[in-house]
């Protein structure tokens, strides 16, 4: 028996694997699978569901499978599998060869279905949708029998062979299984296995006109690949005792245990691809890779990394119970993550000029700055420092208040690796009285090495060399939405006073070092007393463009007390 890592606590899921190995059910084999829709692009809940699956199968020297459950020909395509299997594979995780789709079982799954006819457990129904709800009942009253019910064994067989050669319209008839209408458990009463759905099937052409429904292919395609543990979130809780009732009845050789888990909720934004679908649609975010969408892709894109999104997900946990976790763990995550791997860089983003008035002009001076103090590994580059320079306009006040620590009028500041400075004189515009750059004396023994250069003053601020900086657009995001994830789920289709007109700030004239002229796309740095960014592809030769993938401090609890 392999032991566990400790990083993982054996929560109910791992004891009930090892209980099923102590007790020999599947033997020493464990077998797990990530069984996505081909509908729509992966968010951070997959990202929960994919690390347990391939977390579990790594854990106890099992195997997982990735299988696309393709059953709905009119919302599937290829672009949505080759999406699934590069955010698994961006996550750190493998299939190898076990990657299989529902639709290769497709023949087999009719077998199944035309035993379950024989054995007089299903039937074709060709009651409309509308008398079939009528006759499903409540949760207090029982549902009534179909009058198709009774059928005979070969009048389902004929009907069932006409409904796959194409001879009924979509909607007329359906096969159901034979179970108990009067059944306490709705999924029980003669749920449907087989629908008819016209639309050509992005693998299988138009060989097909009628397909499985989920809880006929689903037990069923865990069966054939031999999974052993099929771990669903607690919406398929009621959906079990059908799980086990197919694979009892089609006689399978493995019979899977399912194991329900909460899924995750994540606090400020939408997790379900149909909405996620319908914000792209109607222009609300730029596309599934919109850096605000909480999509795997739009995390990505934002700069975060598969390693934050795997911590997160292990300090989540499982649980059997549905909570909502707040925005500001997972951001925790990708902070602590970046603390140690982001190289150190400055940029101004809301650039002032000051100019440095006792300093050469001309001169060009190269000061020594570390790349990370958490990874001395990283070592140390090197910055221009010159006459002209800029800070943030924030970092200066004409007329500050008390304990404003940074640089205005008679004060003094440290540069950041370089020297102190003192602000002599405030240049305006003469027509708006717009402030357009500050003049400076700097003291030339305050730099490191200097005679004064452990003379304490009470602010350091950063800048860049305003003759050796790169043009840069930095973009600011914020939550997408005002209310919880909750009220978003809820009201989305109204979602226009849910949505945050603030949730995108962009900052067109800023400016970085020169070393992030060799970034690459995809790069994360921490921009020195702002926060965290990542190299956008929408960069080019003449722009930079960086998105802020996080704050250096926690912005959700002034979120949660408005």
């Amino acid at each position: 028996m392999p032991s566990l890592d400790h990083h993982s606590p054996v929560d109910f899921i791992r004891a009930k694997i090892l209980a099923d190995q102590e007790s020999q059910r599947f033997g020493q084999r464990i077998r797990t699978r990530f069984p996505p829709e081909p509908n729509g692009h992966l968010h951070i809940g997959h990202a929960k569901s994919i690390c347990l699956n391939f977390g579990i199968a790594q854990e106890f020297g099992g195997r997982c499978n990735l299988r696309l459950d393709d059953t709905n020909p009119t919302k599937e395509h290829m672009g949505y599998v080759q999406s699934i299997q590069d955010d698994v594979r961006w996550l750190g995780f493998d299939w190898g060869e076990r990657v299989s789709y529902a639709s290769d079982y497709f023949e087999l799954l009719y077998e199944f279905a035309e035993k379950l006819i024989r054995k007089g457990q299903a039937y074709v129904d060709s009651l409309t949708a509308e008398e079939v709800r009528e006759h499903r009942g409540t949760l207090t009253e029982a549902g009534k029998e179909s009058p198709h019910r009774q059928r005979s064994l070969k009048d389902n067989l004929d009907l069932f062979s006409r409904m796959r050669s194409g001879e009924f319209e979509e909607g007329s008839c359906v096969l159901r299984a034979k179970i108990d209408m009067a059944s306490p458990n709705i999924n029980l009463r003669d749920p449907a296995l087989y629908r008819i759905r016209r639309g050509t099937h992005y693998r299988t052409g138009d060989a097909w006109c009628i397909y499985p429904t989920y809880d006929f292919a689903h037990p069923l395609s865990d069966a054939l690949e031999g999974i052993t543990h099929s771990l669903c979130t607690l919406e398929f809780e009621d959906h079990r005792p059908l799980y086990d009732w197919v694979l009892r009845e089609c006689e399978v050789s493995c019979h899977s245990q399912q194991i329900e888990f909460a899924r995750l909720n994540l606090a400020h934004t939408v997790l379900s691809k149909r909405k996620l679908l319908q914000l792209v649609e109607e222009g609300a975010v730029q596309g599934w890779d919109d850096p605000r969408m909480p999509t795997i892709k739009g995390l990505r894109r934002r700069g975060y990394t598969p390693e934050a999104i795997r911590n997160f997900c292990e300090r989540v946990g499982v649980a059997k119970r549905d909570s909502v976790i707040e925005m500001a763990l997972l951001e925790h995550a990708i902070r602590e993550d970046l603390n140690r791997s982001a190289p150190r860089v400055m940029a101004v983003l809301q650039p002032l000029k000051v100019i440095i008035e006792n300093y050469p002009a001309g001169q060009v001076e190269e000061v020594e700055a570390v790349n990370n103090p958490e990874d001395v590994s990283q070592g140390t580059r090197q910055l221009s420092f010159t006459r002209e320079i800029y800070i943030e306009a924030t970092d200066f006040l004409e007329n500050p208040p008390k304990k404003f620590f940074r640089l205005s009028p008679g004060q003094e500041v440290r540069l950041r690796y370089a020297y102190i400075i003192r602000c002599v004189e405030v240049v305006k515009d003469e027509r708006t009285g717009e402030i357009t750059a500050i003049r400076c004396t700097f003291d030339p023994d305050s730099k490191r090495g200097g005679t004064q250069a452990g003379r304490k003053v009470k602010g350091t601020i950063h800048w860049v060399s305003a003759h050796h900086a790169l043009p840069a657009e930095v973009r600011l995001y914020e939550s997408l939405f005002t209310g919880s994830s909750d009220g978003a789920d809820r009201q989305l289709p109204d979602a226009q006073p849910l949505l945050n007109p603030c949730s995108l700030q962009v900052l067109s004239t800023c400016w970085t070092e020169l070393s992030l002229k060799q970034a690459t796309i995809g790069s994360r740095f921490q921009f020195e007393r702002q926060g965290y960014f990542c190299l956008d592809p929408d960069s080019n030769d003449q722009k930079l463009v960086f998105n802020r993938t996080v704050p250096l401090r926690d912005s959700w609890a002034k979120v949660q007390k408005t």
